[in-house]
């Protein structure tokens, strides 16, 4: 019997391992959507019995070929449930002065205009035959919400983030079926923490009210609550 879908963009990282292997758990079939690191993404498919997808968001025809894909189940799994919008590029750490035009066009693309022609191929293609899907956005506490200042030294990151949740807002005024939700994680133990000066880090760190960073799997667990346990 085939299990329903759920694909993750940017599911090689971190946070996209984690989900796959609590979706398969649950009962789905991850697809596994990656841009460049192939070795983690078919790592993650064998271990959790998903498909590993190229999907570079920059790329119309990647997006176009993934939602073929979907469309006509060459993958031979089942029908698609819904898409988590993970896939981001690494924040550049500078000053809103110097944010460059080539990081400002880099991140729109990736987080708004390529997520947004993705899920709009998705509910024409897969979902609205069923008028049923979950679309999930993956934003971040570093825009500022439930009245935070916004993080500095990081504007094309934010601005975009603030992007992709307008493309989940302007997609559930238009298709009420849709179900969409949005998780919005603070600074979490991945690689992206990298980018970071490790004297800012720790200084962030002694912030948080336990004194420690998410884990990848406490945000996937914060996803995962809006896909129905069908184990």
């Amino acid at each position: 019997m085939t299990r329903p879908t759920v694909l993750i963009t940017g599911g090689s990282g971190g946070i996209g391992g984690a989900l796959a292997q609590g979706l398969a758990a649950r009962g789905y079939t991850p697809i596994i959507g990656f841009a460049g690191n192939t070795a983690a993404a078919q790592e993650s498919a064998a271990r959790t019995g998903g498909h590993a997808m190229a999907l570079d968001l920059t790329e119309h025809s990647h997006i176009d070929d993934a939602v073929a894909t979907l469309k006509t189940g060459v993958l031979e799994a089942g029908p698609l449930a819904g898409v988590v919008m993970a896939a981001s590029p690494r924040p550049q750490v500078l000053p809103f002065t110097k944010t460059s035009p080539e990081d400002m066009a880099l991140q729109w693309q990736v987080n708004v205009a390529g997520h947004q022609r993705l899920l709009a191929g998705l509910i024409k293609q897969c979902l609205r035959q069923q008028k049923k899907g979950t679309a999930v956005a993956v934003l971040t506490a570093a825009m500022g919400l439930g009245g935070r200042p916004a993080a500095p030294n990081m504007a094309a990151y934010i601005v975009a983030k603030h992007g992709l949740a307008g493309v989940l807002a302007a997609a559930a005024a238009d298709y009420p079926w849709l179900t969409t939700a949005a998780v919005s994680p603070s600074f979490t133990d991945t690689e992206m923490l990298k980018i970071f000066d490790p004297r800012f880090l720790e200084m962030m760190r002694a912030a948080e009210p336990n004194g420690r960073f998410a884990t990848a799997s406490e945000v996937a667990e914060d996803i995962l609550a809006h896909f129905e346990d069908l184990s």
